[in-house]
């Protein structure tokens, strides 16, 4: 897809934890940084930070409800980075069929 900048995306994904903040927030929506340090082992600081890695990367948006900051993802960039693979892969799946009609 041109002129989409799917980096961002593969780049924050790339890290095992924040793929498990992502499934976590996939499954409950509206989570705070707090309920998925008690999920992870690690402390909220830390789940602050790669949800802040996620945030850049457009994967997640933040919403104040009174004192509490509640996380959702946004599809949009694994929309994008989905799109990506699957016109990456049939470029090749296009490819390997003329050298299979070669060989």
């Amino acid at each position: 897809m041109p002129g989409v900048d799917v980096g961002p995306v593969f780049s924050a994904l790339a890290d095992p934890t924040r793929r498990e903040v992502v499934r976590s927030l996939a499954e409950r929506p509206g989570l705070t940084a707090s309920g998925l340090a008690g999920e992870l082992p690690m402390t909220r600081q830390a789940v602050a930070k790669h949800l802040n890695a996620l945030s850049g990367a457009g994967l997640v948006a933040a919403r104040r409800e009174g004192r509490e900051t509640r996380y959702t993802l946004t599809p949009a960039p694994l929309v994008a980075a989905i799109e990506w693979m699957t016109d990456v892969g049939a470029q090749w799946d296009a490819r390997l069929e003329r050298l299979a009609k070669r060989a």
